[in-house]
């Protein structure tokens, strides 16, 4: 029986969302054409736009659909010179100055309006406060999991990626005051406001919306209280396992679903194909980043030298995870450390 624990890499489809696609499905027309059928496929696209303003708090605010959150990010990044932290995805990384500084977890940010800071970080969890007048935050991963609104936030812009929040993989949007100016890297027939052209994928951002309204929903109800209180159990249980384990963040504010520990002298690779065989689907960091040998720059500006980033693990439940499925996954581990220490 398979346990799949890597909901920051991306997360199941959601009902909601499968159900707005399967009706976009049968939708024949280009949402560009001036007739009937192209009015209902525009129509589904307006309809998602809407759901996804609604449920980041940006009423009033332009939504442009790209292809992901990696793309939002260089619509929103690229030629600007804003600076970030180490802790930022290697998508924002690729646009940035990385030289703000990480003091005991936290961002520091002298000039906001030159600053972007992502809301939560894929690999720890740790939540930031987002100072009043950032440029841009990233907040793909605190999307539906801790509260934000782009109504109070009082960031310039902000970009997600459906598939984080129970929507299809392929799809993202960047959200920022009407009016803004915003130039398009993708240039052709004009679509999304004339900053992102190409014929968008109507099924997809359909599935965006439906995910975007449930995933909210979710938040509101607090159903991530439960989530959190099965972490802090999986960390109870790790911990009692192996006193030398180190939780990151654990004091901080982190995402109710996220624990990233190391446990020095067993590599996080290692530890991930234990795991992988006992049944289990958890990472050693950031799904973009595997399958590659590179600096732990996450962990490493939270303090830790490379050999012990080296021993990272990361482990992410779902808003369904159940406490038998995190007990399962403390029996394992603590089975597969144990044999270790014997070999």
């Amino acid at each position: 029986m398979r346990t799949y624990l890597d909901h920051n890499a991306t997360s199941p489809l959601r009902a909601e969302a499968r159900a707005a696609m399967i009706a976009a499905m049968d939708v024949v027309g280009n949402p560009s054409s001036v007739h009937a059928e192209g009015r209902v496929a525009k129509g589904l696209i307006e309809t998602a736009r809407a759901q996804v303003a609604e449920a980041v708090g940006a009423s009033g605010a332009d939504v442009v659909f790209t292809s992901g959150a990696t793309e939002a990010a260089a619509l929103a990044l690229a030629g600007r010179g804003l600076r970030a932290a180490p802790v930022e995805h290697d998508a924002v990384h690729a646009w940035v100055d990385p030289s703000l500084p990480v003091v005991d977890g936290a961002v520091v940010v002298d000039e906001p309006a030159r600053s972007t800071v992502q809301l939560a970080n894929s690999e720890t969890g740790i939540v930031q406060n987002l100072p009043q007048g950032l440029a841009v935050s990233d907040i793909t991963q605190g999307f539906g999991r801790v509260p934000f609104a782009f109504s109070w936030a009082g960031v310039q812009m902000v970009f997600l990626s459906a598939h984080k929040f129970g929507g299809p993989k392929g799809v993202g949007a960047l959200i920022f005051p009407q009016g803004t100016d915003v130039a398009a890297r993708i240039k052709g027939g004009g679509q999304e406001m004339g900053r992102r052209s190409g014929t968008e994928n109507v099924v997809a951002i359909a599935g965006m919306g439906a995910a975007a309204l449930a995933a909210q929903a979710d938040l509101a109800a607090g159903k991530w209280d439960r989530i959190a209180k099965l972490r802090n159990i999986l960390e109870k249980g790790i911990e009692a396992a192996e006193n030398e384990t180190i939780f990151v963040g654990k004091d901080l504010m982190r995402l109710p679903n996220t624990s990233c520990f190391v446990t020095p002298g067993w590599k996080g690779e290692t530890q991930v194909m234990a795991m992988d065989l006992a049944g289990f689907a958890v990472s050693a960091g950031s799904a973009c980043s595997s399958g590659k040998v590179k600096v732990p720059r996450v962990l490493r500006a939270l303090g830790l030298d490379d050999a012990a980033a080296a021993g990272a693990l990361r482990v992410s439940l779902g808003i369904e995870t159940t406490e038998d499925e995190v007990m399962r996954f403390v029996r394992a581990w603590t089975e597969k450390r144990v044999r270790r220490r014997v070999a």
